[in-house]
C-alpha cells in the first residue's frame, strides 16, 4: 500500500546508485542506466528532467488499487484487464477510445480510408510519434503490432486474424488487406503499438521491460503484484502536453473490504470495482465518491457441452430450473451491476436493436419439481458428482454457490463449487474435460461490437481458447462466422439474432449480469472518470489530465 511502498527504494534509484539487484526481486524496470528511460529514453534518473519543463512539472503521485495484479506488459500477448490498464499508460494506440466508445486517431494521423468493399484499410501515421528509447514509430511497428498475434498464436490472435496482408506504403502509411470485409475492423485497430525492432530481439525481455510511446514509462513491477510507472517528460505529443501525475503506483488488492478500507484511510487514491455490499459505505464517505459507467461487458454461467451429462440440453434446462438467476443477481450483484439476458451489453443491444425482451423470456425461474422431472427424463444418476468451477471473484463464486445449492435442493448430494486461481481456472475451463468441470462462471470485457462477444465466447472456432463450452450447434457457429465476415450491418444483425437465439435456447450459456465500471475516488483526485471499456483507465489523454491536490 501507499505507506509501505513510499519506503521502498525503486529499481531506477538502485541502478543510478550502482547497487546490485536480484533478478528475482523485480522482473522489469528501466534498462538504460542514467538515462532514466525504458530501453534508453531521454529522461533523467528521477524522471524530473526532460524537454517539457523538467523540475517545473508537477510532482504528484497517484495510488491506484486494482482487483488483481497484471500478468503481462507486452500488448501482443496481453489478455487480461489489469495488464491492459497499466499498458495503456505505457503505450499509445494506433487508435484509441475517446470519452465514450467513439474511436479517435492517436498514432494514426486520421481515420482510415476504406476501399475494395471494406477489405482494404489505408492508415496514415503521425510523423512525429516516437518511442521512449528515441526510435520513431513507423509503419513497420504498426504492421508488427497487428500481425504478430496470429504469427505467434497468442490467445488474442482471433482479434486480428482477419488480416490477410499488411504492408508499408511508405514509412508513415500502412495498408491492411483483409480476408473478408470484417465489419468491426475499426475496433480491431484500437491496439497499443509496440516497438517492432526491440521486441523482435527478445520477446520475453520485452514483456518484462517494454518500450512504449505512451506518456508514462514502466519503472518497476512484479507480475501479479504492484507496478509503478513514471511520467515520460519528453512525451512526443506536444499538442497533448505531459501528465500532471508524475508517478502512478498500481497495487492489487483482491480482498474487497480491504480495498475499500485503503480508500477510506487515504492509502489509495482510486480503487476499482466497488463491491455491492460496500456501495453505501463508499457513497457515504465524505472524503470520496463513486464514479461509474455501464460497462461493455458480460458475465455468464457456461456449460460443458462436450462431455458429461451437460452435453444433453434437457439436463442444461433442468439446471436452469434449479435456481433463479434473477434472485442471485438481486442478492449478490446489485447495485454494482444489472441483470443481463444475452451476451451483449445494453449499449450494443440498443444500438443493434436486438430482441432483448424475447431473449429474457428464455431463462427459467426456480422450479425444483420441474428440475427433478427433467433430470429423471435425462437419466442422470442422483449420486453423480457435479463440479462447478469459478474464478477468484466473490460475485461469480456466489452465482456458482447459488447453482450448487439448487442442485442439492433437487436431490444431488455430491456438488462441488470450487474457487480456483486464475491460471488453474483457465486451464480447467478450456480443457473440455468432464473431470475438470460441468459448469463454470466467467466474464468478458469487449469492444462495442457484437462480434467481440459472440465470436470469442460462442464460436466453435475459439473452442479451447476463449470458449470453453465445446457445443455442437454447428449452424449457429457458422452464422457467427458469417456475421464476422460481412460488412452489411443488417445482414450481420439478423445473423446474430438467429445464432444467439439458438444458443440461448440450447442453454450453452445462461447469461447473468453486467457490471458498472465503478471506481471509488478520493476527493483530492481531479479529472478522473470511469469509462465504459474496463481496460481504459484514462489518467492522461487528449481530453483529460488527472491531478492529485
Amino acid at each position: 500500500m501507499r505507506k509501505s511502498r513510499m519506503d521502498n527504494v525503486t529499481r531506477r534509484k538502485l541502478l543510478a546508485s550502482g547497487a546490485a539487484l536480484s533478478s528475482t526481486a523485480l522482473l522489469a524496470g528501466c534498462t538504460g542506466g542514467d538515462d532514466g528511460g525504458s530501453g534508453g529514453g531521454t529522461g533523467t534518473e528521477d524522471g524530473s528532467g526532460g524537454g517539457n519543463g523538467g523540475s517545473d512539472l508537477p510532482q504528484q503521485e497517484l495510488y491506484f488499487g486494482q482487483v488483481k495484479g497484471a500478468l503481462d506488459m507486452d500488448p501482443i500477448v496481453i489478455n487480461d484487464v489489469p495488464s491492459a490498464q497499466i499498458a495503456g499508460q505505457i503505450f499509445d494506440g494506433l487508435y484509441e477510445y475517446g470519452e465514450g466508445v467513439n474511436i479517435e486517431p492517436k498514432i494514426a494521423a486520421e481515420q482510415p480510408t476504406v476501399e475494395r468493399d471494406g477489405t482494404r484499410y489505408i492508415v496514415p501515421l503521425r510523423e512525429n510519434a516516437e518511442f521512449q528509447n528515441g526510435d520513431a514509430v513507423t509503419a513497420e511497428d504498426v504492421i508488427h503490432t497487428m500481425t504478430a498475434p496470429v504469427e505467434e498464436e497468442t490467445e488474442n490472435a482471433s482479434e486480428v486474424d482477419m488480416i490477410d496482408t499488411a504492408e508499408a506504403v511508405d514509412e508513415h502509411t500502412v495498408q491492411f488487406d483483409l480476408k473478408y470485409p470484417y465489419g468491426a475492423f475499426n475496433t480491431a485497430m484500437v491496439r497499443n503499438v509496440v516497438n517492432a525492432s526491440v521486441r523482435q530481439e527478445d520477446t520475453e525481455a520485452y514483456n518484462q521491460d517494454p518500450v512504449g510511446s505512451g506518456p508514462f514509462d514502466l519503472v518497476e513491477w512484479e507480475p501479479e503484484n504492484f507496478a509503478t510507472v513514471e511520467r515520460w517528460n519528453d512525451y512526443w505529443d506536444e499538442e497533448a502536453g505531459v501528465p500532471n501525475i508524475k508517478t502512478i503506483e498500481f497495487d492489487p488488492v483482491e480482498e474487497q473490504t480491504t480495498r475499500v478500507t485503503e480508500l477510506e484511510t487515504g492509502n489509495l487514491d482510486i480503487i476499482e470495482t466497488i463491491p455491492p455490499q460496500l456501495y453505501e459505505t463508499v457513497r457515504n464517505n465524505e472524503n470520496a465518491s463513486i464514479s461509474e459507467a455501464p460497462g461493455v461487458g458480460y458475465f455468464y454461467l457456461a456449460f460443458n457441452c462436450g462431455e458429461g451429462p451437460t452435453t444433453d440440453p434437457v439436463v442444461r434446462e433442468a439446471v436452469d430450473y434449479c435456481f433463479s438467476m434473477d434472485q442471485a443477481i438481486e442478492n449478490f450483484v446489485k447495485p454494482s451491476g444489472v441483470r443481463q439476458v444475452s451476451p451483449y451489453p445494453a449499449s450494443i443491444s440498443e444500438e443493434w436493436d436486438f430482441p432483448v425482451d424475447e431473449w429474457g423470456e428464455i431463462s427459467h425461474d426456480q422450479d425444483i419439481e420441474q428440475a427433478q422431472s427433467l433430470f429423471e427424463e435425462a437419466g442422470v444418476s442422483w449420486d453423480y458428482d457435479w463440479r462447478i468451477i469459478v474464478p477468484p471473484d466473490d460475485m461469480r463464486e456466489q452465482i456458482g454457490i447459488s447453482l450448487g445449492d439448487g442442485l442439492q435442493n433437487a436431490g444431488f448430494e455430491n456438488v462441488q463449487v470450487q474457487r480456483l486461481d486464475w491460471g488453474t481456472f483457465t486451464d480447467a475451463y478450456t480443457s473440455g474435460n468432464e473431470e475438470d468441470f460441468n459448469m463454470y462462471t466467467l466474464g468478458w470485457s469487449g469492444s462495442p461490437d457484437p462480434d467481440a462477444f459472440a465470436y470469442h465466447l460462442l464460436s466453435q472456432e475459439t473452442e479451447g481458447v476463449t470458449n470453453g463450452t465445446f457445443h455442437n450447434y454447428d449452424e449457429a457457429s457458422a452464422k457467427l462466422t458469417q456475421a464476422r465476415e460481412s460488412a452489411d450491418r443488417e445482414e450481420r444483425r439478423q445473423l446474430y439474432i438467429e445464432a444467439t437465439t439458438t444458443l440461448l435456447e440450447g442453454r450453452v450459456h445462461i447469461p447473468a449480469y453486467n457490471l458498472n465500471n465503478s471506481y471509488g475516488v478520493r476527493n483530492s483526485v481531479e479529472g478522473f472518470s470511469s469509462h465504459p471499456i474496463s481496460t481504459q483507465v484514462q489518467i492522461f489523454t487528449d481530453h483529460n489530465n488527472v491531478s492529485v491536490q
